[in-house]
């Protein structure tokens, strides 16, 4: 047997017939029983194709990180310069709406003088 366990043939073959089978169908039992054990068995080939699979997924997750950590960088960075531009926009629009709210305010404080003139010369 070249299999990649140890599996006693003539064992197996002598229970059998000495629990009521024949020679042959204890022969082609145990022929069977070897070739399912081989079939499912992996061997230290298999395991090292598996290592090297593994180790080549590693790689390219690690490849995928470094990658994924530049778009995040790269999107930080463009979020950043989007605020600073709402932020720049956002002054702009409260410097305008304090020039509009000073020219109605001193409109109003010359029109409330007028007023008061208006009033003191009425009586």
């Amino acid at each position: 047997m070249t299999g990649a366990i140890a599996f006693d043939t003539h064992r197996f073959v002598k229970r059998l017939t000495e629990n009521g089978f024949t020679q042959r169908q204890a022969e082609t039992l145990a022929d069977e029983h070897v070739a399912l054990l081989n079939a499912n068995l992996a061997t230290k080939a298999d395991i090292e194709a598996v290592k090297a699979d593994i180790a080549a997924v590693k790689v390219d997750l690690a490849s995928a990180e470094a990658g994924l950590k530049r778009d995040i960088e790269a999107i930080k960075a463009e979020l950043q310069r989007d605020i600073e531009a709402v932020k720049a926009e956002l002054q702009r629009d409260i410097e305008a709406v304090k020039a509009d709210l000073l020219k109605w305010l001193f409109g109003a404080m010359i029109a409330q003088g007028g007023l008061i003139v208006a009033l003191v010369k009425l009586l």
